[in-house]
């Protein structure tokens, strides 16, 4: 499966951004995807997650209550609608997706053999 991601930019503390995931190639078998996000000097970190049949959801602590992932079937698309943004949000965001649910943390980068390119979020104070 191949991924893009789009939708960043440059928002004020408190604002509103959507970022989409297009997935293209062998999209009829995949399990779940998500996001991630990474700060300059920080590692990689989960965002979010959403499993393809049924829709269920799991978010990082940080960003619950104020970012939603969801999909478009039709589309092969996820969004990630993110809300009350603040400046710690800053980092690049990339999508991910897997086609198992596998043996590891669906948290984990490693839970993931997809990746799109990134889109960079920034958000001022």
């Amino acid at each position: 499966v191949q991924l893009q991601a789009s939708g960043g930019g440059l928002v004020q503390a408190g604002g509103s951004l959507r970022l989409s995931c297009a997935a293209s190639g062998r999209t009829f078998s995949v399990y779940a995807m998500a996001w991630f996000r990474q700060a300059p000097g920080k590692e990689r970190g989960f965002v979010g997650r959403i499993v393809w049949s049924g829709g269920s959801t799991y978010y990082a602590d940080s960003v619950k209550g104020r970012f939603t992932i969801s999909r478009a079937n039709a589309k092969n698309t996820v969004y990630l609608q993110m809300n009350s943004l603040k400046p710690e949000d800053t980092a690049v965001y990339y999508c991910a997706a897997t086609y198992s649910s596998g043996s590891y943390y669906y948290g984990s980068v490693h839970a993931y053999g997809y990746w799109g390119q990134g889109t960079q979020v920034t958000v001022s104070s």
